[in-house]
Order: structure tokens, then C-alpha cells, then sequence
């Protein structure tokens, strides 16, 4: 027996205790994360009893959010990533500068300097992935545009901050740091380096990567060992983010993202994204865990009053400026919410900066312990934020007619053109989404010359659908002046295909409403779902599975039943 299982205690001990703590937080209504902060709080070096150890627990948690990245990276193409990129990166950037200053502002008060200020601030600016994506994946937007929009806002953070974790420190000197850390290359080689090793990377991967990975994922599936396909996936997502960060200089995060994208052309894609889920699921569990395990409850007496600062700028500040910016690119507030609650936290970037910046003497301890417990109360409140998503949605739309007024201001995109013949608005299909699914059935119903209005979040995608001369309308279908402005009234059928389904009984009340006589169509991914929408009178209800399994038995049975082909 050895002596030193430091690693498989760490893992015992973090797993069981998650477990436990987990578990009687969903009995007490409460988010399982939180169990699992508090197991992190418990095993942590600041309370008496059993201390794991934090390196061993965070380069777990670092496994956990390649696989969980990876995850992503095979269900967000690049075409996902180009449809957001108006409101992401303009969003992304401007947040962060405002997050910054303000950062800035509380470090300067408080006598730190302009270059701890900076560092602090752009800490306080980025938000966790893993929060993001888990909170996504729990209330069912993960693939919805208010997803996509979300995750390429964070994609965004994540390039800025690999960008300053190179370039500080040569400017350590400059910003009051330690002389040494100034020493080395100068600003512009740094930035002209980092740029040209970020482009090499994402060329390798769009050139090689995209024709060698798929490929030889197809030659271990046709080995028809699965244990040896999830090692290939699990191999693909961790040795790319490894090889990302020791050659390139880019964080294990964005790599294994990276690798799922290009992963995502092949046809085996689904299945990668299933044998991989288990694992992603675990180590997600031990990333919540190693952030608990950082947090010193002494803060909460110590500096309650620079900590509630700090919690201002996480909780309020961004999440306003959040709220703001999307709302300035007219998108509906749904989506505004949804990204504003998202980025409501810090995490794994954040105690990276604040790690480095102290390394360079830019900063004091006390910034990074203030980080730290604002990340932890941040995280345990965020699926809170979450939660009252829709609640607050519900009452600007619904109880005040003034915040109503505000929330939907003058959008060309957001009713039809007058030109519009009033021939192709009675007796027409109003699609909701215009995705994978709502494109085909558009498309095919044009073929046939069947008259549509497709309601889209995606403005963008609104503006290329008139431009091709497909009547289209900009909203959130679950709100009801947008079915109208698609004249929901005078339609013959609904056509709900977005994989949101959370909305699906509002958009049906509404399209009920206005229409008693309308045939509503809705996609589900499960029995409960579809057995829910069925109560509905005059609602059909398509499930993916199922239907697949109807047209596969059909071809079959057509086959079977036609007479053999001579020979």
C-alpha cells in the first residue's frame, strides 16, 4: 500500500462529501452547486478538520473544464459563432472596459494604484464558463440563440484575458509591479507574438484539425470498441487543450473548445458529445469543489464592506451594463436577461489574473481573497438569477406598462413592412426559429408555395431572411406583441422549432388567443415534455427519436414488402 494517495483522498473525499451536500441541497430547494461549494468551503484550508490539496483539487477542476468546453465546442460551430458576432464581440468588449473601471475606480479608493486597480478590475470583468454552461444546460437554452449569444460573449472574455495573461508581464514594471517582471521582450513584439501564435493555432485546426480529427474518430469507431472510442474522445479534448497552452500560449479552456468545433464536422459528432458526458459531468463537480476550497469565511467579518463593494460591480454592475448593451442591439429582453444573469459571477480566469498579478507585486492578498469570495457568493447566488429570469421578464411585459414600453423600443426589424402583401398574412405558417429544423420546413413550404412569417431571435438572421425576400419578424415569440406583429391571428398553423421548449405553452395561450381554430406543431426531446404538450387540444407534437424511428421502420418495411430486384 503506498504511503502518498494524497490524489485518490482528494478525489474520495471531494466526490463523497459533493455527493452528500449536493443531495440535501436539491432537498432543500437549492441549486446542487451550492452543495458543492460548501463541500469545497469544508475541505478548504481555511476550516478546522481534513484539508485536501488545493493544487491536486484545481488541476482536477482543469480536466473538468476541457471535457466540459470540449462538450460545447461539438454542438457550437463556427457559423454559431459568426451569427453573434455583432452583439458579441461589441457587447463583450464594452463590458469588460466598463467592468474594468469600475474595478479601477473601488481599487484607486481604497489606495491600491492604477496597476493593481487594472488587474483587479479586469478580474472582476470576466465571468466562469463552466457557471455559464452548466446554468444553460439546466434550464434548457444551451443551443437556443439567447445561448449562443451568451457563450460567444464569453468566448470573446476568454480571447481578451489570454491576451493580458501574456502582456502583463512585460508591463508589470510599467504599471508598478516588480522590475523583473518588466524585463524581456517588448510590447509590441509580446502582442505581435501572441497574435501570430493564436492565429497559427486556430489555422492548424481549421486546416488539419477539421480533415484529421473527424477522420480518425471514424477509424476508431470502425474498430467497434467503445471503450476505445470515449479514450479518442477523451484523448482529443485534453491533448489538443494541453498542446494549445505548451505551444501556442492559449488557455486549456479555449483549446479544448476548439477541438470540439472542428470535432463537430463529423458524423460521429453526437456520439462523442454522449460517451464523453459522464466525465464532464464528474469533473465539473470537482471544479466547483476547488473554488469552495479557496474561499476563506473569515472575509465575510474581515472586510464585509469591501466585499459588498466588490459584490456590486459582480452582481449589479455588469449585469446592468450587460443588460444595457443588449438591449441597445434591439434584441428582446429575454435575452438580455439571460445574459445579463450569465455573467453575474467570476472564476477560473479570474484567479488566474489575480494569481499572476500577485506574482508580479502588482497587486496586494487582499484583492485576491476579495476575488475569491466574491466568485464563491457570486456562483452560489447566479442560479438564483437564473430562477428569476422569468419572473421578471413576466412583470415588465405584463404588469407595467411603462417598463413595457422600454423594453421594446422602435425596431424595424420587429414588425413587417408595410409592403407586405395582405394576401401572404391570411391562411399562412408562422414558423418560431429559423435553425437546423425551422429553416427545412421553410424552406420546403416555399417550394410548395405556402406562405410563411418565421419569427427569429437572431436579428441578424432576420436582416439575411428579408433580404432574400423571406417575410420575417425579430423577437421573443413568447411574448405576445411579436405573434401579433406575425398576424398569429389570421394563420392557419404554428409551427414551434426551437429546442426551447420552456416557452412553448405561452407561445401556444398566445397563438390560442388570438386564433381558436389555429393547429399549433411543437418539437419535445422527451416522453414528459411530449406527454405535457398533448394535453393541449389541437397541439401535434413531433419528438426527435420518435420520428426517426417512424422513418427508419417506414424505409424498411417499403423495402421489405417491394419485390426483390432481379439478378
Amino acid at each position: 500500500m503506498p504511503h502518498n494517495v494524497s490524489l485518490i483522498t482528494t478525489i474520495a473525499v471531494a466526490f463523497g462529501l459533493a455527493l452528500g451536500l449536493g443531495f440535501l441541497a436539491v432537498r432543500l430547494k437549492l441549486p446542487a452547486l451550492v452543495g458543492y461549494l460548501v463541500a469545497g468551503i469544508l475541505v478548504g484550508p481555511a476550516t478546522p478538520g481534513f484539508v485536501a490539496d488545493v493544487g491536486l483539487s484545481q488541476q482536477l477542476a482543469e480536466i473538468g473544464v476541457m471535457l466540459l468546453m470540449f462538450g460545447v465546442g461539438l454542438h457550437f460551430s463556427f457559423e454559431d459563432l459568426a451569427r453573434v458576432r455583432r452583439i458579441a464581440l461589441p457587447g463583450a468588449l464594452a463590458q469588460i472596459t466598463v467592468a474594468t473601471a469600475l474595478g479601477l475606480g473601488l481599487a484607486v479608493l481604497w489606495g491600491w494604484g492604477w496597476g493593481a486597480g487594472l488587474v483587479f478590475g479586469l478580474a472582476l470583468s470576466v465571468a466562469s464558463t463552466v457557471v455559464l454552461l452548466r446554468a444553460l444546460e439546466d434550464h434548457g437554452t444551451l443551443e437556443s440563440v439567447n445561448g449562443h449569444i451568451a457563450v460567444g460573449w464569453l468566448v470573446v472574455e476568454d480571447l481578451v484575458t489570454v491576451l493580458v495573461l501574456v502582456l502583463l508581464p512585460p508591463l508589470a514594471g510599467w504599471l508598478g509591479g516588480t522590475a523583473a517582471a518588466a524585463a524581456g521582450r517588448g510590447i509590441a513584439t509580446t502582442l505581435a507574438l501572441t497574435l501570430g501564435q493564436v492565429a497559427l493555432f486556430v489555422a492548424l485546426m481549421l486546416v488539419v484539425g477539421r480533415r484529421l480529427f473527424p477522420w480518425f474518430l471514424w477509424q476508431v469507431a470502425k474498430t467497434g470498441s467503445r471503450e476505445l472510442f470515449t479514450l479518442c474522445v477523451v484523448a482529443a479534448a485534453i491533448g489538443v487543450a494541453y498542446a494549445a497552452a505548451e505551444l501556442f500560449g492559449v488557455s486549456f479552456a479555449l483549446g479544448a473548445f476548439f477541438a470540439g468545433m472542428v470535432m463537430r464536422s463529423s458524423a460521429l459528432s453526437h456520439r462523442a458529445a454522449d460517451e464523453s458526458l459522464p466525465l464532464r459531468d464528474a469533473f465539473s463537480v470537482l471544479f466547483f469543489v476547488s473554488v469552495g476550497m479557496l474561499f476563506d469565511p473569515g472575509m465575510l467579518l474581515d472586510e464585509p464592506l469591501r466585499l459588498l463593494a466588490v459584490l456590486g460591480v459582480v452582481l449589479v454592475g455588469k449585469s446592468a451594463v450587460a443588460l444595457l448593451i443588449v438591449r441597445i442591439f434591439s434584441y428582446p429582453l429575454n435575452t438580455a436577461l439571460i445574459v445579463s444573469a450569465g455573467l453575474a459571477q467570476v472564476g477560473e480566469f479570474s484567479f488566474i489574473l489575480v494569481g499572476l498579478g500577485l506574482s508580479l507585486g502588482l497587486i496586494p492578498v487582499e484583492a485576491q481573497s476579495l476575488v475569491i469570495a466574491a466568485a464563491v457568493i457570486s456562483i452560489g447566488v447566479n442560479p438564483f438569477l437564473f430562477d428569476a429570469i422569468e419572473p421578471v421578464r413576466k412583470w415588465v411585459l405584463e404588469r407595467s406598462p411603462r417598463a413595457r414600453e422600454v423594453a421594446r423600443p422602435a425596431d424595424p426589424l420587429a414588425e413587417l413592412p408595410a409592403t407586405v402583401d395582405p394576401a401572404h398574412l391570411t391562411g399562412h405558417v408562422v414558423i418560431v426559429g429559423h435553425g437546423r429544423v425551422g429553416r427545412r420546413i421553410a424552406e420546403r413550404l416555399a417550394e410548395r408555395g405556402i406562405a410563411v412569417v418565421v419569427v427569429e431571435e437572431n436579428r441578424e438572421a432576420v436582416e439575411r431572411l428579408r433580404e432574400r425576400g423571406v417575410h420575417a419578424v425579430s423577437g421573443d415569440a413568447t411574448d405576445p406583441a411579436v405573434l401579433i406583429q406575425a398576424h398569429v391571428a389570421r394563420a392557419r398553423m404554428l409551427v414551434v422549432a426551437t429546442p426551447d421548449t420552456f416557452g412553448v405553452r405561452k407561445m401556444t395561450e398566445t397563438a390560442r388567443a388570438l386564433n381558436p381554430r389555429i393547429e399549433v406543431l411543437v418539437r419535445t426531446h422527451s416522453d414528459e415534455e411530449a406527454e405535457l404538450l398533448r394535453q393541449d387540444a389541437g397541439t401535434v407534437v413531433f419528438m426527435g427519436e420518435h420520428e426517426l424511428a417512424l422513418a427508419m421502420t417506414r424505409h424498411v418495411v417499403e423495402r421489405y414488402e417491394a419485390p426483390p430486384a432481379l439478378t
